[in-house]
């Protein structure tokens, strides 16, 4: 070849480059990381408003791309979340529906029974305690497609068998059937994760874990699952932090939880680590960053009379289906990509990860293959809107220290709707419509004078629970009126339980 037809040929190539950026589309194959963080609240960092929490590492996150005020998890517990983010599944679909993945597996067990205890108005469906093999995970298909790929952190999602290096993990780093850390400080009995000097904190640790993957892993294209054990229970704070809280006013009188002060703030330190070692190595523009949490922030942990955090304006928390227990913090990064400094107020869900981040990579889903959720592409890249959707959440379970009762939501436009079961006349369903742009703390049931849209939208939610083969409670035949029921007993833990260095 001459050098005319050289030069000519590389000028082509570069108008080709050009017209790729021009046309709102991405670079081939981004490196992803997915920063997960366990019990986080929305109103957990000062993104959404807490005067409590110093979180300056969010906040540059979030001038980097975009922050969603209406991002949801598919429940409001860890377990089937973590399963909605890895399938794109809603968790009913494989009926993983409580946070079981430390129990032993279950999978040929009777899902209802006959009858429950005397104080349940209704028979609730039991939890598978994994996440099948079968499902096709996200970091299979990404690993198919020529990533590498690591898990880093809390997993939660079943036994040894169902750990992630047997769902697409080439490394496996901390995750197994923990609910939380037998330890924030070492030794940290975790048989994933070798012990570091005497008191080394697991945030910074598995951190140093993260970074050394990036660092290793630069040449090509790779998946990091980089989910925090943090702000999880035991709490377990750095004293210096401590200390810090513990001489901090929140203005607004909500959040005084000092511990979870440290715990935040270690986790924005993490972050901010992560943020400069992609910078330094020069590859930050070819990065995204989601950053979400697994569910609500914790209100029913008393430590000392204090709860873990309060996620007001929001009603409840982690564990039940009111605001406070699914909707969550949720900002993507992508230098160079993503349009900087944007918020979005579109429906956002926890299953939408999965075909997004097929998008991105080029990648389609397999044939006959079902995903719920569908892809934030044209959110993130050309700054459209998304058609018009319904968010669901089916969490049939008592929760009694979350004063959860069994239920399903539906969230449409302005609107939510959720089912009761079993707290109507006759053990029928109650039913609860907020409309959530003038009542954002669920304080106004307009269920009584919106019949037609209370039956509009528990018609969705009927289609919704039969379309993905969840499972309905029954009318518990062994209920007695008056029976002393354990519902909003809150558990409480004395600060000596959770040692803090």
């Amino acid at each position: 070849m001459n050098l005319k037809i050289l030069f000519l040929s590389l000028l082509a190539l570069c108008f080709q480059i050009e017209n790729i950026f021009a046309s709102g589309k991405p670079p081939a194959r981004p490196n992803i990381i997915f920063f997960l963080i366990d019990d986080m609240g929305w109103m957990d960092c000062s993104v959404y408003g807490s005067k409590y929490y110093e979180t300056p590492n969010i906040d540059r996150l979030s001038k980097r791309g975009i922050v969603f005020n209406n991002a949801y998890t598919a429940s409001p517990l860890c377990s089937p979340t973590r399963g909605s983010i890895m399938t794109g599944k809603y968790p009913e679909r494989f009926h993983l529906t409580t946070p079981a993945g430390h129990l032993a597996p279950n999978p040929d067990a009777p899902l209802m029974k006959d009858s429950a205890v005397e104080w349940n108005k209704v028979v609730c469906p039991d939890s598978r305690t994994f996440m099948p093999l079968e499902e096709f995970t996200i970091a299979e298909a990404l690993k198919n497609a020529g990533y590498t790929t690591a898990h880093i952190g809390k997993w939660h999602l079943g036994h040894e068998a169902y750990w992630p290096e047997h769902q697409g993990f080439d490394v496996n780093i901390a995750g197994g059937s923990y609910p939380g850390p037998p330890s924030f400080f070492s030794p940290y009995k975790n048989v994933k994760l070798s012990d570091g000097p005497d008191k080394e904190y697991l945030t910074d640790r598995i951190t140093d874990e993260a970074l050394n993957y990036i660092e290793t892993h630069s040449d090509a294209p790779f998946f990091l699952n980089f989910w925090h054990f943090a702000v999880h229970a035991p709490y377990q704070g750095q004293m210096d932090l401590i200390r810090k809280y513990e001489q901090k006013k929140d203005p607004r009188g909500k959040q005084d939880n000092a511990i979870m002060g440290a715990m935040i703030e270690s986790m924005d330190k993490s972050l901010g680590r992560l943020i400069d070692k992609l910078a330094e190595l020069k590859m930050d523009e070819n990065t995204i960053i989601i950053f979400f949490s697994d569910n609500g922030g914790n209100m029913y942990d008393l430590i000392n009379g204090k709860t873990a955090t309060n996620n007001f304006p929001l009603k409840m928390g982690k564990g039940n289906i009111h605001e406070g227990g699914i909707r969550v913090p949720c900002i993507i990064s992508w230098p160079g990509t993503i349009k900087s400094n944007q918020v979005s107020e579109q429906l956002i869900s926890s299953i939408d990860f999965y075909p997004t981040l097929l998008d991105i990579a080029g990648l389609k889903p397999r044939e006959n293959q079902i995903l719920d959720g569908v892809t934030l592409y044209p959110i993130l890249l050309k700054g459209k809107t998304l058609k018009k959707r319904e968010l669901y959440c089916h969490f049939p379970h008592y929760i009694p220290a979350t004063d959860n009762y069994p239920s399903t939501s539906v969230r449409s436009g302005d609107w939510k709707l959720i089912r009761v079961y079993g707290e109507g006349p006759g053990q029928t369903s109650a039913y609860e419509l907020y409309n959530l742009k003038s009542d954002i703390g669920e304080n106004n049931n307009l269920a009584a004078s919106n019949p037609e849209l209370v039956a509009k939208l528990d018609k969705l939610i009927e289609n919704h629970v039969n379309k993905t083969q969840g499972i309905f409670p029954i009318v518990n035949p062994k209920y007695k009126p008056g029976t002393e029921s354990p519902m909003g007993k809150k558990p409480v833990f004395p600060i000596e339980d959770y040692p803090s260095y």
